[in-house]
């Protein structure tokens, strides 16, 4: 990435590796999306390091707090707060999104907390903002 002093949409968009639709009618619409520090051209330009600290509050999905070696179900790593539910989980499975169980015994999938954290680590969020 190339250091800009400021950043427009389309820039915003290449440099977290979304969509244009998603930085303007996701998080511009945002109420909390920080205000423009200038103009180039027709576009609105804004501050990196704004724009960061915005995608670290309101986008960005912390990482999830799991023991390594324990096993959850998937009901329980939706309790944990991973940010996804169990119905995301056994679909993504389905369509082999997410790893194979690491235990099945008496019929219920288990997956190790590292296991877990491994396959969350690349998803995106998909937390709401009240607004």
């Amino acid at each position: 990435m190339v250091d800009r002093p400021t950043l427009t949409h389309p820039e915003i968009a290449e440099t977290y590796g979304v969509s244009l639709h998603t930085v303007t009618k996701t998080w511009a619409q945002n109420p909390a999306w920080p205000a423009p520090v200038g103009k180039r051209g027709r576009r609105n330009a804004y501050a990196p390091d704004d724009v960061a600290a915005f995608h670290r509050k309101h986008v960005q999905r912390p990482g999830p707090h799991l023991e390594p070696q324990r096993l959850y179900t998937a009901r329980e790593l939706e309790a944990a707060g991973v940010g996804i539910t169990a119905t995301t989980i056994r679909a993504d499975r389905s369509r082999g999104r997410w790893p194979e169980p690491d235990d099945t015994s008496d019929g219920v999938n288990r997956w190790r907390g590292s296991t877990a954290a491994q396959a969350l680590e690349g998803r995106r969020s998909y937390r709401r903002t009240a607004g």
